[in-house]
């Protein structure tokens, strides 16, 4: 293990025995061991919190599940306004409840939810961000209507029973899940944190802290229009300390803080061969396949372990501080585990962790057409092929930095580069032509520092509740608009992610597990009570 320094938060060290390496099975729940009797202050105030919402939790465990699944009934994909605005609504009538005062912000895209409560004598103010909108959908590939909310035992994969609704309605077993879009990315924050407050309410706990809610609803097609949301509302979002919910825990299950996230920004590629489709036996290997000519340009770009080969790329890439380094050795090995549930016989980075691998940056493949297969392949080299590339960055990686670079790399490759349609001249002018197609809404990365007086304490709230340490992550290999809080606002960010690492976000039977609701509102209703103390 690396030298740590001084300044490195030693409470975590103990994440590094032997029982917290045991593996991701025998993990307790939050909040299963006692905090030591007399603990005072804001530790005394977290550990009785989450009691609260635990209390609150058991006895009203099918309301809490009855409006969640409300909230998912609501179709939300991102591109549909009417849709978003719905859903706008929905939340706006469920905080309103709960004694916020609303407004909706718009500078031309979906809408966007600013809820506020106040506390009485709170000198804190925490920023709480999540996002109601989600990625479009393949209902024939789901088990169940995607925005028909579907209780099951277990994951569809592993045989999981649907369990009726009105058996719901008498005891929720926390190993059930909850199938639908959005289930893990990202509306169970709203809820949780509802019922954190409804918990603490019941409990007569005054929240420590003054709460502001800002609720994206554009955040899955890159959030275009929040630069124009922050400069309008700057004033308004002022807070201490901002939490962005949003994200899957760490697949040991442990309670988790994380600094940091990656950039996002996608690019398509269009190879183009003749101008029009040409029988494959006829003008195979004589006329040049833009299938070939896109497979063996893609393949260049990274080695067998995923080291990007493109040269410059990396330049800007950070070293792995030893504070960093302390903490990635402190959170519980799962590779194996994780590899073998996935199926894999191998994994790249030349046998480097996964929480490691995800501070360096990514270019996956995300889409390929170029052709049919199985009953749909015809005998043809097509005219053209394109590639749909996303490219995920980390800190001081930037869309403007990286374009150039990855331009000159194609160039160098021998293409001539066209950001539009090429027509026959242009064809028969150059080799090897490529259209470059930068879509909308890329950004780059962010990672802040895990020692920093703000994840001190909050990392001190959730220790207090119980269980093991909190694990402190440097950053999580997805990407959120997180920069453009930081240039806008100004203030502190850290990630309080709740979903299960198996949610299946973006994809098909996304779901989210109980337990993780369960435990959400505890943590919530322990920062809430104790964050401001």
């Amino acid at each position: 293990m690396p030298l740590i320094p001084s300044s490195f938060p030693f409470r975590i060290l103990p994440a590094l025995t032997a029982a917290a390496l045991a593996g991701v099975c025998a993990l307790p729940a939050l909040g299963d061991e006692a905090v030591p009797e007399g603990t005072p202050g804001a530790a005394g105030g977290a550990r009785a919190a989450a009691d609260a919402a635990r209390t609150y939790r058991e006895a009203h465990g099918p309301r809490i599940i009855e409006d969640f699944r409300a909230f998912l009934a609501l179709p939300n994909v991102a591109s549909n306004a009417q849709d978003m605005a719905a859903n706008a609504g929905w939340i706006e009538a469920y905080l309103e409840d709960r004694g916020f005062t609303i407004q909706q912000w718009s500078a031309g895209g979906a809408p966007y939810v600013f809820a506020e409560r106040s506390a009485p004598g709170a000198a804190t103010t925490l920023l709480v961000y999540a996002h109601f909108d989600g990625q479009p959908v393949e209902p024939d590939e789901w088990a169940s209507p995607p925005w028909e909310p579907t209780l099951r035992t277990d994951l569809v994969v592993n045989g999981g029973r649907v369990v009726p609704w009105l058996e719901a309605r008498e005891a929720v077993d926390p190993a059930w899940r909850v199938f639908a879009r959005s289930a893990g990315d990202d509306k169970a924050p709203v809820i949780a944190l509802a019922a954190a407050l409804d918990a603490l309410d019941a409990a007569g706990i005054s929240p420590s802290v003054n709460l502001k809610l800002i609720l994206d609803g554009e955040e899955e097609i890159g959030s275009p229009t929040l630069t124009a949301i922050l400069e309008r509302h700057a004033d308004a979002l002022r807070a201490d300390l901002m939490l962005f919910c949003d994200g899957p825990m760490h697949q040991s299950r442990r309670r988790q803080l994380v600094f940091g996230v990656r950039g996002s920004m996608t690019v398509e590629l269009t190879a183009y061969g003749a101008v029009r489709p040409l029988h494959s036996g006829h003008y195979g290997n004589w006329a040049p396949s833009p299938n070939e000519i896109l497979i063996r340009l893609l393949a260049g770009m990274e080695d067998d372990q995923g080291r990007i080969l493109i040269p410059g790329y990396n330049d800007a890439v950070r070293p792995v501080t030893p504070a960093e380094r302390a903490a990635i050795d402190a959170m519980p090995v799962i590779d194996g585990p994780l590899a073998a549930s996935l199926g894999l016989g191998r994994t790249e980075g030349n046998g480097a962790r996964l929480e490691e691998l995800v501070m360096k940056p990514a270019i996956v493949v995300k889409g390929f057409a170029g052709g049919g297969v199985g009953d749909q392949a015809s005998n043809v080299i097509r005219p053209s092929a394109t590639a749909s590339l996303n490219l995920r960055l980390v800190p001081d990686q930037t869309p403007e930095t990286v374009r150039p670079v990855f331009e000159a790399y194609l160039e160098d490759r021998g293409f001539h580069l066209v950001e539009s349609e090429p027509d026959a001249e242009i064809l028969r002018a150059h080799p090897r032509v490529l259209r470059i197609d930068w879509r909308d809404g890329g950004y780059r990365g962010f990672r802040t520092d895990l020692n920093g007086p703000e994840a001190v304490r909050l990392a001190a709230v959730l220790d207090a509740m119980g269980g093991e340490p909190t694990l402190l992550t440097p950053t999580m290999g997805g990407s959120l608009p997180i920069y453009l809080f930081e240039e806008g606002l100004g203030l502190p960010i850290i990630l309080l992610p709740i979903a299960n690492h198996d949610n299946n976000q973006h994809g098909r039977n996304e779901n989210l597990r109980i337990r993780n609701l369960w435990d959400a509102i505890e943590v919530y209703a322990a920062v809430l009570a104790a964050y401001g103390r």
